[in-house]
This record gives C-alpha cells, sequence and structure tokens, in this order.
C-alpha cells in the first residue's frame, strides 16, 4: 500500500515541534512568572522604602514644631506633602484610635472603628487591612476607587524631649503617643510592573515564535529529509529498483545509515544479478541437456528400430536369395537357348534383369543387417570424397551438374574407414545429382570446427529439395522420396539409413536441413580425435 504525505499532527517534524514548542513555552512561561514576580516585588520595596523615607522626614520635620505645639503648622506640612500625586493621605492617630489629623477631614475626630463601620460599604473583602495596628507596620490597601495603595505606619516615640516640654501632658513612662500613617498610591509602580510583564511576555512570545521556526527548520534539514530520502529508498527497494542511491551528506548517525542503505542495495543489485545469471545458465543448460536427452532418445528409437529391422531383414534376404538364385540360373538359360524364338528370349532376358535388380536389393539388405565395425586408419577426409567425386562425374555430367569444390587449406587427418565414408559420399552424391534432373549446381566445403574438435563436411544441391514434414523420416529405413511418377527414379529407402550408421558408428553425426525448390544440405560432423567411441546401430 502506498502511503501519502502524512498530516502535520502525525508527521515527525509535527510531533517534534509540538513537543519542542510545550517545552519552550513552559520554560518561557516559568521563567516570565519569576522574573515578573521578582520585579514586581522589587518595585513595591522600593516604593514602601520611599514610603517610610517620606515617614521619616515628616516625622522629622514636623518634630520642633510638635514640641511648640504649632499644630497648625504641622497639619499644613502634611497637607503640602500629600498634595504629591503619589501620596493618596497622611493620617495621625493616637493610641486611643482617635483621628487627630487626616487629609481627608471627614475622618478628624472620628475613631478607626468609626471610619471602619463607615467604610464597609465599599472597602472589599478584609477591611481590617485598611486599618493596621498603632506599630510600625506596611500592608497593602485598595481604596473605594479601586487604586492599590501601601501603607506605612510609622509609631511616634515619646521622647525625653516630649515628656518634658511645657506643652505634652502624656507621662514618660508611656513608649509611644501616637502613629503616623502615610498611604502611597502603586499607580506608578502597577504600570511599570505591567509594562515589563508585556515587554517580558512579547519577547517570550518572539523568542519561541524563533526558538519554532529554528528547530523546524534544523528539524527538517538534518531529519525529516534525510529520514524521507530513507524511506523513498526503502520503497524503491521493495519495488526492487536497485539502481538508485541515496545521496550522503553527513557524517552523523543518519549519513551512516544513508551509506548501510547503500551498501545493501549494491549487494542487492549484486545478488539479484547473480540470481538472474544463474538462471538464464540453467535455462540455457535445461535446454541443452533437453535436446541431448531427445537427440539421445531419438537415436535410441533408431537404433532400436535398425535392430529389429535388420534382423526381420537378415531373416528375409537369407530366405529370398536362394530362390533368385535359380530364378536367375534357369532364366539366363532360357534366355540363351536358341530353340526359343526370339521373342521369348526377349521375356526371359526380362526375367533376368529383373531378377538381377531383386538380388541387389537383397544384397543391400543383407548389407544393411550386417553390424560392420569400421576399419579406422588415419587418411585425410578430402581425399576420400574427391575418390567418390570421381565414381559420380559421369552421373553428373548427365545431368548437368556442376560440382564446386571448398576445402580449408589446413584440413587435418582423421581417423575413419576410408571405405565406408566412401560409400556415405557415394550416396548422399547421388542423390544430390537425382535431385537436380535439369541441371544445377553441387557444392562441398570441408572445414575444421575447432571449438567442438571435429571436421564438418557440407553436401549442398539447388535441387526441388524435401517437404518438411518428411525431414524427421529421411533416414528412417524403406522411407524415400524418390518414385517414377514424380522424378523419374526408384529408391529403396536404405541408402540414407545406411549412412546414418556409418556416420553414427565413427561417433559422428549426420543431419539435413532442406527447403522445397531450394535445395538441400547434408551436414556431416566427424571427430577430429581418434579414440571416441562407437556407437552401435
Amino acid at each position: 500500500m502506498k502511503l501519502g504525505p502524512p498530516l502535520l499532527r502525525q508527521s515527525l517534524i509535527g510531533k517534534f515541534a509540538a513537543i519542542v514548542s510545550l517545552v519552550l513555552l513552559t520554560t518561557i512561561v516559568l521563567f516570565a512568572a519569576y522574573s515578573i514576580s521578582t520585579l514586581k516585588n522589587a518595585f513595591l520595596l522600593e516604593a514602601k522604602d520611599n514610603v517610610e523615607t517620606l515617614s521619616e522626614i515628616i516625622l522629622h520635620t514636623t518634630h520642633h514644631e510638635m514640641l511648640e505645639d504649632n499644630r497648625p503648622r504641622v497639619y499644613q506640612m502634611m497637607d503640602e506633602v500629600a498634595s504629591h500625586e503619589e501620596i493618596e493621605k497622611i493620617r495621625l492617630v493616637g493610641m486611643d484610635g482617635l483621628i487627630y489629623f487626616s487629609t481627608n477631614a471627614s475622618e478628624i475626630g472620628q475613631t478607626l472603628a468609626g471610619v471602619k463601620k463607615q467604610c464597609l460599604s465599599c472597602h472589599h473583602g478584609s477591611i481590617d487591612n485598611a486599618f493596621p495596628p498603632l506599630r510600625n507596620d506596611r500592608r497593602m490597601l485598595r481604596s473605594c476607587g479601586g487604586t492599590e495603595l501601601l501603607a506605612v505606619t510609622t509609631e511616634i516615640a515619646n521622647k525625653s524631649s516630649c515628656y518634658t516640654a511645657t506643652c505634652h501632658v502624656h507621662p514618660g513612662n508611656e513608649k509611644v503617643l501616637g502613629v503616623l500613617e502615610v498611604q502611597g498610591t502603586l499607580g506608578k509602580v502597577v504600570a511599570e510592573a505591567n509594562s515589563y510583564r508585556n515587554n517580558i511576555v512579547g519577547f517570550a512570545i518572539l523568542l519561541l515564535m524563533v526558538m519554532i521556526v529554528c528547530v523546524t527548520w534544523l528539524t527538517q534539514r538534518l531529519v525529516i529529509q534525510p529520514v524521507s530520502d530513507l524511506l523513498s529508498h526503502a520503497r524503491q527497494v521493495s519495488r526492487m529498483e536497485l539502481d538508485h542511491q541515496i545521496e550522503v551528506s553527513s557524517d552523523d548517525e543518519l549519513g551512516g545509515l544513508a551509506h548501510a542503505f547503500n551498501e545493501m542495495t549494491a549487494r542487492l543489485k549484486q545478488a539479484q544479478n547473480e540470481y538472474r545469471t544463474l538462471t538464464e545458465t540453467l535455462e540455457a543448460r535445461v535446454a541443452e541437456r533437453t535436446m541431448e536427452i531427445a537427440e539421445v532418445n531419438d537415436q535410441l528409437l533408431r537404433s532400436e528400430k535398425l535392430a529389429s529391422l535388420g534382423k526381420m531383414v537378415a531373416g528375409i534376404a537369407h530366405e529370398i536369395n536362394n530362390p533368385l538364385a535359380g530364378i536367375l540360373m534357369f532364366s539366363d538359360m532360357f534366355a540363351n537357348d536358341p530353340r526359343l524364338d526370339q521373342k521369348m528370349r526377349e521375356d526371359a532376358r526380362i526375367i533376368v534383369r529383373e531378377t538381377i535388380r531383386c538380388a541387389n536389393i537383397v544384397k543391400r539388405l543383407l548389407d544393411f543387417s550386417r553390424t560392420s565395425i569400421p576399419d579406422k586408419q588415419l587418411r585425410s577426409l578430402a581425399d576420400v570424397m574427391n575418390d567418390s567425386l570421381r565414381l559420380v562425374e559421369h552421373h553428373a555430367l548427365l545431368n548437368d551438374v556442376e560440382i564446386v569444390r571448398h576445402y580449408d587449406a589446413e584440413l587435418p587427418d582423421i581417423q575413419f574407414d576410408p571405405t565406408q565414408m566412401e560409400q556415405v559420399f557415394i550416396n548422399l552424391l547421388v542423390n544430390a545429382c537425382q535431385a537436380m534432373p535439369h541441371g544445377g549446381l553441387l557444392s562441398i566445403t570441408m572445414d575444421t570446427d575447432f571449438t567442438q574438435n571435429r571436421l564438418v563436411t557440407t553436401i549442398e544441391d539447388n535441387g526441388h529439395g524435401i517437404p518438411e514434414q518428411y525431414l524427421s523420416l529421411i533416414f528412417d529405413p524403406f522411407f524415400t522420396t524418390k518414385s517414377q511418377e514424380n522424378h523419374g527414379m526408384n529408391g529403396t529407402g536404405l541408402g540414407l539409413s545406411v549412412s546414418y550408421g556409418i556416420v553414427r558408428n565413427h561417433g559422428g553425426q549426420i543431419s539435413v536441413e532442406s527447403r522445397l525448390e531450394q535445395g538441400t544440405v547434408f551436414t556431416i560432423e566427424l571427430p577430429v580425435n581418434a579414440d571416441l567411441p562407437i556407437m552401435a546401430t
């Protein structure tokens, strides 16, 4: 099954980018939260220090006026200080909770408890935080308008200069006379913290995007593309397309894997070529061996047929030979008897002629049935061919047949029986001349096939040829294509069978190729080696 392009959430780069993005996002969020919290605390600490410093300044600058009990001047100074945009409220509270002064005039003369009840409707949840106890403390508050405030309370200590002054009625054993509360606005601190937070968040988002782009590009370049190449190559290998090689562009693990893939593909290609070569070789060997087996079977069948037929022919020939001898003797006597008239003697001569022909047929049958072992001699096959041609030259001249010889100049002498091979050549040469009753060309070629270690002789004519359906029967006993009606001649069908047996007994082969009206080629192959086994017919 062919896989299509994966979805982003299913691809390796999608998964890797999602995981890396989540890790980076978590890290950046934690870092941003920590940075914002730290910076806000630093801003609050700075604001607290400023408010506390302002409280100390107010106490020091009003100390002399308070010793002189110049309260209007003290209150005026506090109003002037409270007019600053970062100061929300300043008030003096006694130890009994009575508000002696407040920049919010409505609170003067009230107690903290009373102010507390009035503010219940506007203050948020924990109203107690808006009214700190009479001691040094700092608290975060929220005004009725929702403004964040930082309230710092500073104790007004009962110093010796205070309880010895004529204006005061506080005994010396009191440690604290009251508290000074300064409430500063945190709007600027909050604005700076928010600005810093926004900057941190923006930077974090930008950093996250840059990191995602970089990680995605690096992953695509260093991981996804090599893996895609490996996947594509693996699919080609699965389809047995083994000519492709992966381009190795790195020395890392993926580069090593690509190199291993290339080696695997090369070995698969080599194994495929070896397998194909082996298959072709086996097919060729099987075909060759099949042809050899078929040829051997054909030879065995032919040998069995010839052997059986030879025994039968030998018996028939012996039985016919004796009566033919008597017929020939008495017919010859009748043909030469002067007491008979001329017409009867002519009839007797016909009997003699036909009896002689029957005797020749019987002689051929006996020759065919007789298993003859070749008397091999080291001779020149070309010389035997020339001797055979001299015996059939008159027949060739009568049929107006031209004889052409093509002999290799370096033909080796071989071991063969000259008499038997002359019989084979005469049979084939006579048949060739008879196949060209109106003249033609008889071409004889002799050459050496050193690859097969054989001497090859071809006898080719351009006569009327042999029908294709008869080629497989041409060497069978008593099979002949000659007929008086078609070619003006008769045949016994024994010449080629005898020739076949002689060639096989010499360890050779004889074959025929023919086309109608184009001619016939007989090929005889004899071994050059002298000690080849003799094959019986």
